[in-house]
Formats: C-alpha cells, sequence, structure tokens
C-alpha cells in the first residue's frame, strides 16, 4: 500500500471528510476510567496522551505529556457491542380482533465510522461475520449494521504486558478488514487506503508523500511491539487440550474463578446468547429479546430439567477448550484474538496463556 503523510495539525480534517461523507464518526474515549468506543464531535475527543497499564486483574489509565491519540491498546469494548447487541428485539406479538398478529422488530441503522480499532479486533470481526453472515441463515440485525460500517484502522505502535496476538497471527499490525490504515507518528500519521471508499476519502486529505525516515519510524514502531509480547502455545498444542480434560489444573482454577463472566463479556469474539419473552400486565403484547449470555452462567448449560455443567471447572474448561481448540473445528481458527482483554479484566487475575500453558506441560510434570 502507498503510504501518505498527514501532519497532526491537519488530522482533523478526516473527521471533517468523513462527516461529510455522511458518517457518524465512532472512536475511543475516556471514559469511566476506561477507554471506550463513543460517537465523536470531533477529534479533541480521541484519548490525547493516555495509555493504559494492564496486567492480570488490573485495568488503569494514566495521562502522559504525550500528543499521541492511540498510544493504548485496548479497552474493555470494540466493535462487538455495536454489531451484536447485548440487547437486540427480536419481534413482537399483538393480540387483535383478528387474532395475534406477529411482526419482527426492525433494525435502524446509519452509515458509522469507526476509528481506532486494532487487528485483534479486525481479526474478532472477521470471526463474527462468518459466524453470523456466512452460515445457512444470516442474522439481519447483525448484517443490516454491518453493511453501514467504515473502518479506520491503527497500527499499534507499542505493546500491552497482557498482549499475545502476534501468537494467534492477527496482530500487531492489521494487515485486512479495513477502509483506512493509521500508523501514528509522533509529528502526524502515514495513512493508507484498503479499499474503494476508503480512497475516496484519503483523496479529500491534504497529505504529502511519506519519508523515507517516517515508513522507517513505522517500521520500528511494529516490530518494538512484537517484541514487547508474551507466547500463547501455537493451534496445533492448543487442539490437544481436549486430551487434558481430566488435567487437575481444572480445579486449580475453579478455585480461583468466580463465574462472573466477565471475559466472556469483553472477549471479542464470545457470541453465547439467550433469549426472554416479555409481556405487558394485560396479556395482549410480547416481545421476544435476545440478550447476551455467558457460557459461566449455571443456567446457560440447562437443558430438559438439568444443569449440565454444575461445578465452576466444569464451566471454565467448556470456556476455554472451546475458545481455544474446538473453535479450530468450527472456524478453522482458535477463537483467540490475543488481545488480552480476559486477562486484564478477570477481577480474580486469572491469565489465560498461563493456564494453557500450564494445561499443556509435558505429562512427566503431572507424576
Amino acid at each position: 500500500m502507498d503510504k501518505g503523510f498527514l501532519p497532526r495539525q491537519q488530522f482533523p480534517e478526516l473527521y471533517q471528510a468523513l462527516r461529510k461523507a455522511g458518517y457518524e464518526v465512532i472512536g475511543p474515549t475516556v471514559k469511566d476510567g476506561a477507554i471506550v468506543f463513543s460517537p465523536l464531535a470531533g477529534f479533541e475527543q480521541l484519548p490525547l496522551g493516555w495509555q493504559e497499564q494492564v496486567s492480570p486483574g488490573r485495568y488503569q489509565l494514566e495521562q502522559t505529556a504525550g500528543q499521541r491519540c492511540f498510544y493504548w491498546n485496548t479497552g474493555p469494548q470494540a466493535l462487538k457491542p455495536w454489531l451484536f447487541k447485548p440487547e437486540q428485539h427480536l419481534w413482537q406479538a399483538e393480540q387483535t380482533t383478528e387474532g395475534l398478529c406477529f411482526r419482527q422488530t426492525p433494525e435502524q441503522a446509519q452509515p458509522r465510522a469507526f476509528i481506532g480499532l486494532r487487528g485483534c479486533d479486525l481479526a474478532a470481526l472477521k470471526i463474527h461475520d462468518q459466524h453470523f453472515l456466512n452460515g445457512l441463515f444470516p442474522d439481519p440485525y447483525y448484517q443490516t449494521q454491518r453493511q453501514q460500517l467504515f473502518i479506520i484502522a491503527v497500527n499499534c505502535a507499542r505493546s500491552a504486558s497482557t498482549c499475545f496476538c502476534v501468537s494467534t497471527g492477527d496482530g500487531p499490525a492489521a494487515t485486512f478488514g479495513f477502509d483506512i490504515l493509521l500508523d501514528e507518528l509522533e509529528t502526524g500519521f502515514l495513512v493508507a487506503s484498503g479499499s474503494d471508499q476508503g480512497e475516496v476519502i484519503v483523496q479529500q486529505l491534504p497529505l504529502a508523500k511519506a519519508k523515507t525516515k517516517q515508513l522507517s519510524e513505522a517500521k520500528q514502531q511494529l516490530q518494538a511491539a512484537t517484541y514487547q509480547q508474551r507466547t500463547m502455545p501455537d493451534e496445533q498444542q492448543l487442539l490437544k487440550l481436549v486430551n487434558r480434560l481430566d488435567h487437575p489444573q481444572w480445579q486449580d482454577v475453579a478455585e480461583r474463578c468466580l463465574a462472573c463472566g466477565n471475559c466472556t463479556l469483553v472477549c471479542p469474539t464470545c457470541f453465547c446468547s439467550k433469549q426472554e419473552s416479555h409481556s405487558d400486565v394485560k396479556g395482549q403484547q410480547a416481545e421476544q429479546v435476545r440478550l447476551w449470555d455467558s457460557c459461566f452462567s449455571e443456567q446457560h448449560s440447562y437443558i430438559v430439567g438439568k444443569v449440565f455443567r454444575p461445578e465452576i471447572s466444569q464451566r471454565y474448561r467448556q470456556w476455554l477448550t472451546h475458545k481455544l481448540a474446538t473453535w479450530q473445528q468450527q472456524f478453522e481458527r482458535s477463537g483467540c484474538v490475543g488481545c488480552g482483554r480476559c486477562i486484564s479484566w478477570c477481577p480474580v487475575g486469572i491469565d489465560l496463556v498461563e493456564e494453557a500453558q500450564a494445561l499443556l506441560k509435558d505429562e512427566v510434570d503431572d507424576d
């Protein structure tokens, strides 16, 4: 990709070009002590100078004197709640004089441009596309939102201590799925288009030709982010987890796990759900609603009068073996994109990488 250079003082022109094209701009901003994606009234709302300090069970923002907007890696959520909504109204029923009338709840969508997504976020989006769009019955609610999406990705300039996207093949560089790609430097941004729609926006920006020094700086940032990462066992090793179902490590982690489901809520690929029926007090109207659920919920494994995974050890085992091993049978890759959110947002600091490594130790260690 040919890259141009946009000076930092002219960066707001990207916002103006997006708004002129009719997009609502969604981007990262600081709210309630975290970096979250929200509608932006301007790029001055971006997290200028903020970066996160994370470790197992810890996420904390700190304000620095830096001028970068994207010198952080992940917040608790990115795209998932915008496309696979935490609460989705599916259909309504109403008792009329002609009988029971059913109607599908229409899904309203508008063109949205998301800025600040990382390689791991785009990998998660590809997994969700495969699940929600590419099956026999595409999800119309997800599809409506997805069709309106414009993506501005940012290559990572650093890695957090919980990042392992190099191991999963999903970062720190964004390599697909974007309309525009940015590399943030101290003095501005390298800009490249990744689609025809992206090229239309890029052509409206006052770009200069990127200098060799600027390209080299961006390359060095990516290399540094790569070297800063930890290592998850590879996919072939992770397949062996299905042969470790009786490993004592499951009980060890169960004694620490609260079964709160935080890991599944912040995970950008988890898509467990449940449905509930709501009706009015007169019984004249009813509504079917889809809600996020978690395999850590005891009721998630309830089938015909029986809970099949009553113990926390069983529910953690289900989550980890599905995410890292049997997901490969479904989608031809691991369900983990290496973002590390489940590690930093676990209230008791359970580390997915450490748990996988412990489960895959040579059997001689178990003697």
